[in-house]
């Protein structure tokens, strides 16, 4: 792998608030990371604004937001972060094959020959749960069957790909094949810590298991020089 392939897969997790970190982070990035990722905490404090900036930057945009509502609610605010330019959206998969599937189809009906839509990612089970949490919230399943049960509803629904743990990722390219994208959160470098991600592997191990991209934020962040931690990490890709 070259490293510029290295540098698309890595997306940076932009958790941060003022509009002005934004354009730092771009700016600072840009040339490091394939994509960025603009999550809840952003996207409240900044709105549109934010992508908006990225953009600017010379940046492409996961919107990860994480819709769940009913179908139609979902289907329309999915139209709306397709309308934005954005690379990536995300809806839960436990919002279930209605809800997934209706929004696929409003925005398969709204870029028919057109510009191409963004690429829908449904969430699986999040990084910082175990079993521990799913049978808290009345789920029996052990955790990996229960990522690939989901993955396989969303795939039914048309969903393009998955966000899941790093260590779920060959369960699901087994039950969905190597054409569905597998997002994965959880990656620590081999110089970081692990917070408070539970499922975790390296950016290597990821890679190698099959994950399409890899969502690292503090490990760059909190790092004293960020694009050197970058570089590191596209470093422990490519000699993965």
């Amino acid at each position: 792998m070259t490293r510029e392939e290295a540098i698309k897969k890595i997306i940076f997790a932009m958790d941060v608030k003022e509009f002005s970190d934004v354009q730092y982070w771009a700016e600072l990035l840009s040339r490091h990371v394939g994509m960025f990722k603009v999550g809840k905490q952003l996207y409240t404090a900044c709105g549109p604004a934010a992508v908006r900036m990225i953009q600017k930057c010379g940046g492409e945009v996961f919107l990860d937001l994480k819709y769940h509502d009913i179908p139609n609610t979902v289907a329309m605010a999915a139209l709306e972060a397709a309308n934005l330019g954005v690379q990536l959206c995300d809806l839960h998969a436990m919002g279930g094959y209605e809800m997934m599937n209706t929004t696929m189809e409003k925005l398969d009906k709204n870029f028919s020959g057109c510009t191409e839509r963004p690429k829908v990612l449904a969430i699986t089970v999040l990084t910082s749960s175990n079993e521990e949490t799913l049978r808290g919230i009345g789920i029996d399943l052990p955790v990996p069957e229960m990522v690939v049960k989901l993955a396989k509803l969303a795939k039914s629904a048309g969903v393009d790909g998955v966000v899941a743990s790093p260590q779920e990722v060959g369960l699901i390219r087994e039950a969905c094949g190597k054409d569905f994208l597998v997002v994965t959160p959880g990656v620590r470098p081999s110089f970081a810590s692990a917070d408070d991600q539970k499922r975790i592997m390296t950016p290597a191990e990821a890679v190698k298991a099959g994950s399409d991209y890899l969502v690292i934020g503090r490990p760059i962040a909190a790092a004293q020089s960020p694009a050197e931690a970058a570089q590191k990490i596209v470093d422990e890709i490519v000699a993965g």
